[in-house]
């Protein structure tokens, strides 16, 4: 047969068990909520549709634009971007998308359909195999081609 419980031991042990409980029901909700913006799957990296690949022309830059839209407690922040997808070629892998937006000093970058380069204000132009007209080469020389437009749009 077993002893008869005490009632200080009966005390001890309700009270483990009732703090057990009320860590649970505290400690779960916080720790689903501090770790849930990390499960969550962002709006930053979904996939944006661009348009058609039908309707691309092979070799012809073709302008998409798309909105972001970021929650931050009560404010809700619009933001709209943009870029060009070039088809190189009938493969549906084969596309080149580029940011319309300068990295340099975040102008807005256009293609010219007449001189067949894209324009931005800051940079004179450069053609969407990456060659620059020869009026720009001072900011080849200065290093910035790279950070210019051949950036992944994103």
């Amino acid at each position: 047969m077993s002893e008869p419980i005490s009632r200080r031991d009966f005390i001890k042990g309700a009270s483990v068990i009732v703090g057990g409980i009320i860590t649970a029901v505290i400690g779960i909700p916080t720790i689903a909520y501090l770790i849930d913006p990390a499960l969550r799957e962002n709006a930053r990296e979904a996939w944006i549709p661009v348009g058609k690949l039908l309707d691309m022309p092979i070799g012809k830059p073709t302008p998409f634009s798309f909105t972001r839209v970021q929650v931050n407690g009560w404010e809700r922040t619009a933001t709209s971007h943009g870029g060009f997808v070039i088809r190189r070629s009938e493969d549906p892998a084969d596309l080149l998308i580029l940011n319309s937006r300068c990295t340099h000093l975040a102008c807005t970058v256009n293609w010219s359909e007449t001189d067949q380069v894209f324009l931005c204000p800051c940079h004179a132009g450069y053609h969407h195999d990456g060659r620059m007209d020869a009026a720009d080469e001072r900011h080849e020389q200065a290093g910035w081609r790279d950070e210019f437009l051949w950036r992944h749009a994103g």
